[in-house]
């Protein structure tokens, strides 16, 4: 039999999110207070080497292993459910329609049955879940569902990674699905709600940049582009003389030469904008739109002095830096000025924990 309840499944007790990227992992933990407003309970990171997570595959599992546990202990939770994502490439999702009226038993058996077409490996190999997305738009009777299958020896390593901690594995969501619903809450904060907006949201990771043009809630188009932080890193390295461990250091901490803005950073700010202009422009050749109405930028190089503005004076689009936790009240755990600074970076781990609240 293929598992199911792995991809999906939710639960309404407290929970952690745990974002595993290939240069850190990020623990967020969220709760409502009495007039439902999210409360952010606890934020944490924990820097990665680099190689230790490469395309999505767990090389060092020891390594990370013990930095999970070191970001545990770091957050001060005593929560041990945790909602974690597999990155896109690794899940392979697809909505089909299916006859209404069905009991939940016909309709894995269905779903098991539609499955079969479209995932290129044998079904006891995978992790198979399914969410019914609502009536169906062309079908009077027909119901949307979405089917979402991952191979099981990737849901076992992040599984492994969260067990190892002393924590319980109770979601598997899918990265870009968990920093759309993050977002979501950023959207309707837009003028009108945001209802109609065109978003172009933008995750600037170590190693690839991820973008989703979004509107109301309909993901228009999807593109990963080989850019990120790393390539600031290595460019402070060939100036400066500096080891990728000194480098990466020093970046954090901004301890760098007096020329690092005008010979390095200005640059490398140059260089993104040019890549996200690029990236708009295959926006717009594959489809019928040819502006979007928002750019939000999230991820760890996302925060740098001067991008925001860098984006909107040369792309002509109001761009704005992602912070999940805007509007939330903010728990006595949080130090303010860290999460701050660091808020870009926790969309999806800021999503995961979200779908606590998903009923």
């Amino acid at each position: 039999m293929i598992s199911l309840g792995s991809l999906f499944s939710r639960q309404p007790e407290p929970m952690l999110g745990l974002d595993v990227s290939s240069s850190s992992v990020k623990l967020v933990e969220l709760s409502q207070n009495k007039a439902g407003q999210y409360v952010l309970d606890r934020c944490a990171i924990e820097p990665l080497e680099r190689g230790w997570i490469t395309d999505g595959n767990i090389e060092k599992f020891d390594e990370v292993a013990e930095a999970v546990r070191r970001l545990v202990k770091k957050s001060g939770t005593k929560t041990r459910n945790v909602a974690m994502a597999l990155p896109p490439s690794a899940v392979i999702t697809k909505k089909i329609v299916l006859p209404g009226g069905m009991s939940e038993v016909e309709l894995e058996m269905q779903v098991e049955a539609e499955a079969n077409q479209y995932i290129p490996f044998p079904l006891e190999e995978v992790s198979l879940d399914f969410c019914v997305i609502g009536p169906s738009a062309t079908t009077a009777g027909d119901i949307d569902v979405l089917i979402a299958a991952s191979r099981r020896e990737k849901v076992q390593d992040i599984q492994g990674l969260a067990e190892s901690a002393g924590l319980k594995p109770v979601i598997v969501d899918v990265e870009s699905y968990a920093s759309r619903l993050a977002a979501k809450r950023l959207i309707a904060n837009l003028p009108e709600q945001g209802v109609g907006a065109i978003v172009a949201l933008f995750e600037v990771g170590a190693l690839t940049t991820s973008m989703q043009v979004i509107r109301d809630d309909e993901v228009l188009y999807e593109r990963d582009q080989a850019f990120g932080g790393a390539q600031l890193t290595q460019l402070i390295v060939r100036q400066y003389g500096f080891s990728l461990e000194e480098a990466e250091s020093k970046k954090r901490s901004g301890e760098l030469p007096e020329d690092y803005e005008s010979s390095v950073l200005r640059p490398f700010i140059e260089s993104m904008v040019q890549e996200i202009g690029r990236a708009l422009q295959f926006f717009f050749t594959s489809t019928p739109h040819h502006k979007v109405d928002y750019i939000m930028l999230a991820g760890g190089a996302a925060a740098l002095s001067g991008l925001t503005d860098a984006v909107t004076q040369q792309l002509s689009f109001p761009c704005s830096l992602v912070n999940p936790f805007d509007g939330m009240e903010i728990g006595d755990g949080v130090r303010l000025k860290k999460m701050t600074r660091e808020a870009p970076s926790y969309l999806t781990s800021c999503g995961l924990a979200m779908r606590r609240f998903l009923q």
